[in-house]
């Protein structure tokens, strides 16, 4: 295994969040894709990520409220609180930590954080302990660099019992290991690329980082153009081998003291604006402005990057996320066997809906021949085409019998 120095999930179990009734990854990789057909649960598991983000940046009673609450954020016909636990690394070879959050509603029905916990095992010998462990606003944590079970444990009591532990104590110098995983979830990045929020004009100024809808990439264009042109050079580049034709992207600051996204094609002496340019090309720049970021997020997450892309675009953009793994881990939805096509086995996560209509997820290593075709020329893609999965069929299969695709594959 390639050594890492940025933290990297390693597994994930959702217990009681809308279709995910009973879920969990294991041996999650850098870069892991999520494939499926529509109503899957692929969005669903990308929301996981979401609605944990913004627990930590906005607080959760308002990313409950954005989600309409239990009502819709419980499993259907289940009761309980929902549960979300992480396993992760800060690097390669440190010890893998466990966070996990319960949370419920109080006889109010407002939202409580009814656990949560950060455990780890500091040596080869003896059992995981918790050096962070809170009930609803009530705990303990064991401070310092390498928090030992025998260490003192420092009693703490939260001012609400929906106020997440990890993100008020992660502000303290004094509890390192609390404070690295605040800093790994507030910097995930989870990308809802439109290309028409990328047409719209914003007022001027440099910005580091793209937004999750890439309204401000003029913003985010001026800045690297200032600071980093290196790395805004690297993305011409790679833009330019991808899009035909495609010379030049610039910024106009303009009278009224906004800027413009003008985009210049060869053999044209001016640019146009790009409202006018295509959807393809804006998304293309965006994800890999994204990609390319001089100081990026420690998690990235893209929805279906196949939207409003050429297919042949897509087996490059795949490539470009896994050299991203350098500095980040990536996480990416998708229902393009094109996008498939460029991926290893263990990368790939098929999703299917179970008979009693919830989310269940199975690596594309872990079926039976899938990694035998794939070390004899197979593409990802096409097997998932040709029905060699046991689950997730391609949408335009859902109504194949088995039977039938049992016959097709010993005709092939």
């Amino acid at each position: 295994m390639k050594r890492r120095d940025v933290p990297c999930i390693e597994s994930l179990k959702v217990t009681n969040y809308r279709a995910l009734e009973n879920l969990t990854l294991k041996n999650i990789t850098p870069l892991s894709v999520f494939l499926g057909p529509n109503g899957s649960g692929k969005s669903t598991l990308f929301d996981v990520f979401a609605f944990l983000s913004e627990c930590f940046t906005t607080g959760l009673r308002r990313a409950w409220d954005k989600r309409g609450r239990f009502k819709e954020l419980r499993t259907r016909n289940k009761t309980g609180p929902i549960e979300i636990e992480i396993q992760y690394r800060e690097k390669t070879d440190d010890p893998l930590i466990t966070y996990h959050l319960t949370i419920d509603e109080d006889n109010s029905n407002n939202p409580v954080i009814k656990e949560e916990w950060l455990r780890w095992k500091r040596r080869s010998e003896g059992a995981p302990f918790k050096f962070l462990d809170f009930k609803l606003g009530e705990g303990q944590v064991i401070s310092g660099n390498y928090p030992e079970k025998e260490d003192d444990k420092i009693k703490e009591k939260l001012d609400s019992p929906e106020v997440l532990a990890v993100n008020t104590l992660g502000q303290f110098a004094k509890h390192p290991r609390v404070s690295a995983l605040r800093r790994f979830i507030t910097s995930w990045h989870l990308s809802y690329f439109t290309a028409d929020a990328t047409r719209g004009r914003t007022e001027a100024g440099p910005q580091e980082h793209l937004s999750s809808t890439g309204d401000n990439i003029s913003n985010v264009i001026q800045y690297l153009r200032e600071r980093h042109r290196d790395h805004f050079d690297k993305i011409i580049t790679v833009l330019t081998q991808q899009v035909p034709r495609l010379e030049k992207i610039d910024t106009e600051l303009i009278a009224d003291g906004t800027l413009l996204l003008q985009i210049k094609d060869a053999p044209f002496d001016r640019p146009i604006l790009s409202k006018f340019a295509s959807d393809g090309t804006l998304k293309m720049l965006a994800y890999l402005m994204l990609l390319y970021d001089p100081n990026p997020s420690q998690l990235i997450g893209i929805e279906e990057p196949e939207n409003h892309l050429n297919p042949n675009l897509l087996y490059g953009i795949a490539e470009e996320c896994r050299k991203a793994t350098e500095n980040s881990q990536l996480m990416v939805t998708t229902h393009s066997p094109f996008f498939v096509d460029a991926l290893y086995p263990n990368e790939l996560w098929v999703l299917y809906r179970n008979e009693k209509g919830y989310t269940e997820c199975k690596r594309a290593a872990d079926m039976p021949r899938i990694k035998e075709f794939c070390d004899n020329g197979a593409s990802l893609g096409d097997l998932w085409r040709e029905n060699y999965f046991d689950c997730g069929y391609p949408l335009f299969n859902q109504g194949m019998p088995k039977k039938e695709i049992k016959r097709r594959r010993q005709k092939q």
